[in-house]
């Protein structure tokens, strides 16, 4: 029986239009490659934020209509507020002593010592309170939440709520959420008082700063509008850090390893965050 010359190259193994062995195969240009990586990025991106509006609006919808249990949102201000003030305590009376010193440091016979009230008061309401109360929460609440929901999704706690009718959204993330506007800005509120009186009582001890002096200061340059903007700040990081942290909770796949993971991404998301929302304020709210 005769055979075609197509037949032994075929039998040979080299399929058509496929390279010789032993030849590689020309690799995608370092553009398309690159191309590729920023539309997975992009779809990536766009598929958490929907997924995040997503969670908000059910999260108003059950808000609204009243039917967000009213026992779970006590229970989360307990556990993210009063649980959290030892935590928020330390950080804002570190916070003040440090920004006190530095600026007695710096203003050591060079400006009116009276001026380090104003610094403090500023740095402290401005920017120190609410950002760093935001960042000791992320480690505390934040990253509890992830690991918490994303252990109930791989082992499939979330799908029997779902087969008994009852809504994750609605018993787990909106308590959440509600009770993290709530106790978020009172923890801040806090953390400014408690940075402003360690600031004030460090004046005094490094730098020679009566308490009337620092207050002179601090009343020099001060604005009721610092105070909002303050409580403003705690609000907006009080609503992304449980909503951020319930999204890749509820994300979460791939078992225990999964877990981690997530809870990882979380954070990390959670605190880029915070820091980029925190540097938008002052363009919107200070000008």
């Amino acid at each position: 029986m005769q055979t075609t010359r197509e037949e032994p190259a075929q039998a040979g193994g080299v399929a058509k239009n496929q390279p010789a062995p032993g030849r590689p195969m020309r690799p995608s240009p370092w553009h398309i490659r690159r191309l590729g990586a920023v539309g997975r990025g992009a779809e990536r991106f766009f598929e958490h934020a929907g997924g995040m509006a997503n969670l908000v609006w059910r999260s108003l919808v059950y808000l609204f209509t009243g039917r967000i249990p009213m026992r779970e949102i006590a229970g989360q201000i307990y556990w993210m507020g009063i649980g959290s003030i030892p935590i928020v305590l330390v950080t804002g009376t570190l916070a003040g002593i440090v920004t006190s010193q530095q600026g007695g440091y710096q203003f050591t016979g060079s400006v009116p010592l009276y001026i380090l009230g104003s610094v403090v008061t500023s740095s402290i309401i401005l920017e120190l309170g609410p950002v760093l109360t935001a960042v000791v929460l992320i480690g505390r609440v934040g990253a509890r939440i992830t690991a918490e929901l994303g252990t109930m999704k791989v082992s499939e706690q979330i799908d029997a709520l779902h087969s008994l009718g009852r809504d994750p959204v609605r018993t787990l993330v909106a308590p959440r959420i509600l009770a993290g506007i709530i106790a978020v800005p009172v923890l801040v509120a806090i953390a400014d008082a408690v940075g402003l009186f360690a600031g004030m009582f460090a004046a005094q001890l490094t730098a020679g700063l009566g308490y009337r002096s620092f207050l002179y200061g601090a009343g020099l340059f001060w604005h009721n509008w610092d105070l909002f903007y303050s409580l403003s700040k705690a609000l907006v990081f009080g609503l992304v850090i449980p909503l951020v942290a319930s999204h890749m909770g509820l994300a979460t796949r791939g078992g225990a390893e999964g877990v981690g993971r997530y809870t990882t991404s979380a954070v990390v998301t959670m605190t880029l965050a915070v820091l980029f929302l925190d540097a938008l304020f002052p363009p919107l709210l200070l000008n």
